[in-house]
């Protein structure tokens, strides 16, 4: 994925980590995409203090979801005073993955353990007195 993140792209992303956990409606998490997109615009980067703390707060929740990382840099001023700079970037590889995966969020692994309880017979669950 070494194009821009679509808003499309994004908003299944979204809803496919954030939605088993949250119960996010299809509509938040498009309008969630955009809102983000329009931080980023056609860029993969964006530095952090362009964003208000409500912002901020949306962008925490999709490093949560490992949608977002953050970095930092570090520059010496001219009178020999640090500055860091922090920077959101997207985690396309993670976008991607989350597009791609099942948007009910059943693993694979477990998928299949209820044949386990399909194999057995109905009056099992009776209860014997």
């Amino acid at each position: 994925m070494d194009e821009t993140v679509t808003v499309e792209e994004l908003t299944l992303a979204i809803k496919n980590s954030i939605d088993n956990s949250m119960g996010m409606e299809e509509k938040q998490a498009y309008m969630l995409a955009r809102h983000v997109l329009n931080f980023f615009g056609y860029s993969d980067r964006i530095i952090d203090n362009i964003l208000e703390p409500e912002d901020r707060d949306a962008f925490y929740m999709l490093e949560d979801a490992g949608l977002l990382t953050t970095e930092r840099e570090e520059t010496t001023l001219y009178d020999g005073r640090e500055w860091r700079i922090h920077y959101w970037l997207f985690r396309k590889d993670k976008i991607k993955e989350l597009m791609n995966s099942d948007p009910a969020g059943v693993p694979e692994e477990t998928a299949g353990e209820s044949a386990v309880y399909e194999e057995l017979p109905d009056d099992i669950w009776r209860r014997k007195e």
